[in-house]
């Protein structure tokens, strides 16, 4: 008789309110300012409508900045010392493809900790981090507040995925790419994708780091010499 269970990289993880706080609107880190190259290839007639801005995204999801990010994540919930997670912060920030990419990743970084600090420290060992490095991202700052708060590791990968993703939506629809109904039929499209590599990432390796959108990168330069911006990256 053929196996009915649901398909793990598929299936919803649960998730805890820290991380739909930690990664909602109003926790106070920035992302609204930011489109990681986006505005660019809107600019460029590279993202136009609802197709072309799926596969942007998609391409982000399975082999770019979002892939990386997961892993990064996923490896300091797995790190074995303190040590091993400040090695992993310091490689989040170097990977980053240009200076605005770069100012995002740390910017947000930065606004996560003082926000985490401001009401949700912890005595964990692992917080040690956020006072032995000038520079912190986004992803390594969440994950290493996920690993002091033990929260599940399926659902900080699933979470941070989906938050990726929408924010980017959000810039698109500002940019009038698409509007709000189109945005949820992309959301639902790329939902199944977003876990599929959600769950991938909770096994992956440092060799697995790495990423092939070289359009994101290119737009994210490009990005830095646009006369008119609606924003920061």
């Amino acid at each position: 008789m053929r196996d009915q269970s649901p398909d793990p990289a598929l299936t919803a993880a649960p998730f805890p309110s820290e991380l739909l706080i930690w990664l909602s609107p109003s926790f106070p880190v920035g992302s609204f300012a930011y489109s990681q190259g986006l505005e660019a290839a809107v600019d460029r007639d590279w993202v136009r409508d609802r197709e072309t801005l799926q596969d942007w995204i998609t391409a982000l999801v399975r082999h770019g900045a979002l892939k990386n990010d997961l892993i990064l994540i996923s490896l300091i919930m797995r790190a074995g010392s303190t040590a091993d997670v400040r090695e992993l912060i310091e490689l989040s920030a170097v990977l980053q493809p240009s200076s605005e990419r770069a100012q995002e990743a740390t910017d947000q970084g930065r606004n996560f900790v003082a926000a985490f600090r401001a009401g949700w420290a912890t005595r964990s060992p692992i917080e040690d981090a956020f006072d032995t490095l000038d520079v912190i991202t986004f992803p390594t700052a969440l994950a290493v507040a996920a690993s002091a708060h033990a929260l599940d590791p399926a659902a900080t990968l699933e979470t941070y995925a989906v938050t990726f993703c929408t924010n980017l939506l959000s810039a698109a629809i500002r940019l009038s790419v698409v509007g709000q109904f189109d945005g949820q039929r992309l959301m639902a499209t790329l939902l199944p994708t977003i876990r599929e590599v959600a769950h991938a990432t909770m096994f992956a390796t440092i060799d697995d780091l790495g990423s092939a959108t070289y359009g994101a990168d290119l737009a994210s330069m490009f990005h830095e010499t646009q006369t008119t911006r609606l924003f920061r990256s």
